[in-house]
C-alpha cells in the first residue's frame, strides 16, 4: 500500500514539473506542444550522457544527467524558439508540434536510444527527490510572479501591443519564457527517465504533449500553484476510478476533456483562479523614494520633429506630408474630422506604424525601423483610442506594468531574498500608488481592470503611461465616453501635468476641451495640417471651420456637415443656438461629424 501512494505522491510530483513547462510559455501569452520534444532528448541525452551510478554513486549520477538535460532542453527551445518566436495562437502550436513529432520519429530510428524498443535506465528517483524537485521549480515560478519580469510575462498575456508600447522587449522576453520550458520540460524528462527505468520515444508523443497541456489549462495559468493543482486532478482521477472498483479506461480521458470544456467555458483562469489574487498595497507610512527618473529635455527643447511625414495604404493616404514640431513643455492638440489621419500619425510618432515617406526624429530617435519598447524607453508614452489595459490585473500591477523602464530588476534578487529587491519592489509599489492617486483611482487600486467602468478605465491607462515618467505623453481620444464633468476634470489633470514640464500631445474630438487646454492646437483634414497655431487662431480659421461644418458646395457624401448645421454654416432650425459657436467660443462642447466612411486606414 505505502509503495502505491509512493507511485502516485511521485506522479503527481512529474506531472506538475511537466505542467510547469507549459506554464512558463501560457503566462507569457504562448501556446507551445513542444515541451514533449525537449523532455524526449533531455531523457535520452542525460541517461546516455550521465555517468553509471557505480561510478559516481547515484544520486551524483542523477543530478549530472539533470544538468545534462536542462540544459539540453534549453538549447534545444532556443534553437527552436529563434525562428518561431514570431509566431502566434494555434501557428505557434503547429509548428512546436512539428518539431516534437520530427524529434520523436529521429529517436525512433537511432540505434542508441534502442529504437522502438526503449533505453534501460536505473531507478533512482525517489518520491522525496521528486517533490523537492517539484518544491524548487514551485519556488521558481512563485519568486517570478511579483517581480518585474514576471509582471511583463503577464502584459505580453493580456495585451502584446500595449506591453510593447510601456518599452517591454516582448521578443526577447518570450524567448526567455520559451528557454525557461524548456529547461523545466528537460528536468521532466530525466527524472521521468531514472523512475520509470525504461524510456521509449512514445513515452513523449502527441498525447503526453496534450495531457501536459491540459495539466496546465485546467490547473489555471494565473497562478503559480495551478500546474500543481492540475496535476493532482489528472493523477488522482484513475486512484479514485480503482477505489471504487471502476476500471473502464476511458473515464480519465473523459472527465479530464469534461473538465478541460468546463474550465475555458466558465472559469478560464482554471483552479487557481479559485484562489484570490491577493494585491499588495504600499502602507501608509511607507516612506521608500521614488523611482529614479530620466532625463527630461528643457523647456524649448526640439521633443518631436516630423519633415514630410506619409503612410498610404494601397494609394490610400492617410497621412500626408505633414511636417510638425512639438518642444519640450508644450500640449499640443490634435484634432480634425473623423478619418483625417489623427490616429495614424500618433501611431507613427510612438513607432507602432512605420512611415511610408519622409522623416520624423522623437526625443532624439528616428523612427522608422526603431522597435517600439525601443522609443518607449527613450521616453515615449501613450493612451490608445480603445482601452488596452491588462484586464486580468488590478489597476495598481497595471501601473507597475507601466513603471517597467523606470523600476530595476529584480527576479534573480527574490529568488535569494536580498534585502534589496524587497525594497526596490516597494519603491515601484509607491510609485504606482502615487500614478494612481494623481488621477483620482486610490480607492480601486485592489481592482481588476476590466471591472473598473469606462471613464475609470481611460484614467487607469493615463495613470498608466505616467508610471513612466515620460517625456512626451500621448493621449489618444481620453476624454471618449466621459461626462462633462469628467471632461473638465481631465482637462485639469492635463494642465497640472504640462505645468510639471509634461510635454503632451493629444487627440481629442470635444473641440472645446482642446481650445481650453491647449496651449497649440494643429488640424489634420485627409491626413494634411490645415491649420497650426494658437487656440484663439485655430478657433477663427475659417479653413477650420469649414472642415467642421462643411461650405455650401460640399454634399452629404462628403461627411463633413456637423450635426444640428445647415450646409452654409447656420444652425438648424431646431438646433441650439451656440452649436456652431463652440468651435469660436471654446464651450465644451463636441463637434465630431458623423463617420460616413472610411477615410483613414487605421
Amino acid at each position: 500500500m505505502l509503495d502505491q501512494y509512493a507511485t502516485t505522491l511521485t506522479f503527481i510530483a512529474l506531472g506538475a514539473i511537466f505542467a510547469y513547462s507549459f506554464y512558463a510559455v501560457l503566462i507569457a501569452g504562448q501556446l507551445s506542444l513542444g515541451q514533449a520534444g525537449f523532455a524526449s532528448l533531455a531523457a535520452f541525452s542525460g541517461a546516455s550522457l550521465a555517468p553509471s551510478g557505480a561510478d559516481v554513486g547515484e544520486i551524483p549520477a542523477l543530478l549530472i544527467a539533470v544538468v545534462i538535460g536542462m540544459s539540453v532542453g534549453a538549447l534545444a527551445a532556443v534553437v527552436l524558439g529563434l525562428p518561431t518566436m514570431h509566431l502566434r495562437g494555434v501557428f505557434l502550436a503547429i509548428a512546436t508540434l512539428g518539431f516534437a513529432e520530427a524529434v520523436r520519429v529521429v529517436l525512433l530510428n537511432q540505434e542508441w536510444t534502442g529504437g522502438a524498443q526503449g533505453l534501460g535506465v536505473p531507478r533512482i528517483l525517489t518520491v522525496g527527490m521528486a517533490w523537492t524537485a517539484l518544491a524548487l521549480v514551485a519556488y521558481w515560478f512563485w519568486r517570478m510572479g511579483r517581480s518585474r519580469y514576471g509582471r511583463a510575462l503577464e502584459a505580453i498575456r493580456e495585451d502584446e501591443l500595449a506591453a510593447r508600447s510601456m518599452g517591454i522587449d516582448v521578443g526577447r522576453h518570450r524567448l526567455a519564457a520559451f528557454v525557461t520550458a524548456g529547461a523545466v520540460a528537460g528536468l521532466y524528462g530525466v527524472l521521468y527517465a531514472y523512475y520509470v527505468r525504461l524510456i521509449a520515444p512514445g513515452d513523449f508523443d502527441f498525447i503526453a504533449a496534450v495531457e501536459g497541456l491540459v495539466t496546465a489549462v485546467v490547473g489555471g495559468s494565473t497562478m503559480f500553484l495551478g500546474p500543481l493543482l492540475g496535476s493532482g486532478f489528472q493523477t488522482m482521477v484513475p486512484e479514485i476510478q480503482r477505489a471504487v472498483g471502476v476500471e473502464a479506461g476511458w473515464i480519465r480521458p473523459f472527465l479530464a476533456g469534461l473538465l478541460l470544456l468546463v474550465v475555458i467555458l466558465f472559469l478560464p483562469g482554471g483552479l487557481a483562479s479559485l484562489i484570490p489574487r491577493r494585491t499588495r498595497l504600499p502602507s501608509e507610512d511607507d516612506d521608500a523614494a521614488g523611482l529614479a527618473g530620466r532625463r527630461h529635455p528643457a523647456a524649448g527643447e526640439p521633443v518631436v520633429t516630423l519633415a514630410g511625414l506619409g503612410k498610404e495604404y494601397g494609394g490610400v493616404h492617410a497621412v500626408r506630408g505633414v511636417d510638425l514640431e512639438i518642444r519640450a513643455g508644450e500640449v499640443v492638440g490634435l484634432i480634425g474630422p473623423n478619418g483625417a489621419g489623427k490616429t495614424t500619425l500618433v501611431n507613427m510618432i510612438s513607432g507602432l506604424v512605420p512611415p511610408s515617406t519622409g522623416s520624423a526624429t522623437v526625443l532624439g530617435t528616428a523612427i522608422g525601423s526603431t522597435p517600439v519598447h525601443r522609443i518607449a524607453a527613450a521616453g515615449v508614452s501613450r493612451t490608445f483610442q480603445h482601452s488596452k489595459l491588462f484586464n486580468r490585473l488590478s489597476a495598481l500591477e497595471n501601473v507597475l506594468v507601466g513603471a517597467h523602464l523606470v523600476s530595476r530588476p529584480t527576479f534573480l534578487r527574490r529568488l535569494l531574498w536580498l534585502p534589496s529587491a524587497r525594497r526596490d519592489e516597494r519603491t515601484a509599489l509607491r510609485q504606482a500608488a502615487r500614478c494612481l492617486e494623481r488621477v483620482g483611482l486610490t480607492s480601486l487600486a485592489a481592482t481588476r481592470a476590466e471591472a473598473l467602468s469606462y471613464g475609470d478605465q481611460r484614467r487607469l491607462e493615463i495613470a498608466r503611461a505616467l508610471a513612466s515618467d515620460p517625456s512626451l505623453l500621448i493621449l489618444d481620444e481620453p476624454a471618449a465616453g466621459m461626462n462633462h464633468v469628467e471632461a473638465a476634470r481631465l482637462s485639469q489633470l492635463i494642465r497640472s501635468l504640462a505645468q510639471d514640464g509634461l510635454t503632451i500631445l493629444f487627440i481629442e474630438h470635444n473641440v472645446g476641451m482642446v481650445l481650453q487646454t491647449c496651449s497649440r492646437v494643429v488640424v489634420l483634414n485627409f491626413g494634411e495640417v490645415i491649420a497650426s497655431g494658437a487656440p484663439e487662431a485655430i478657433a477663427a480659421d475659417p479653413a477650420v471651420i469649414e472642415a467642421y461644418l462643411g461650405s455650401a458646395d460640399d454634399d452629404v457624401d462628403g461627411g463633413l456637415l456637423a450635426e444640428g448645421s445647415r450646409a452654409d454654416g447656420a444652425p438648424a432650425e431646431d438646433a441650439p443656438p451656440d452649436a456652431v459657436m463652440n468651435l469660436r467660443t471654446g464651450d465644451a462642447g463636441t463637434l465630431d461629424t458623423p463617420d460616413t466612411g472610411p477615410r483613414e486606414a487605421t
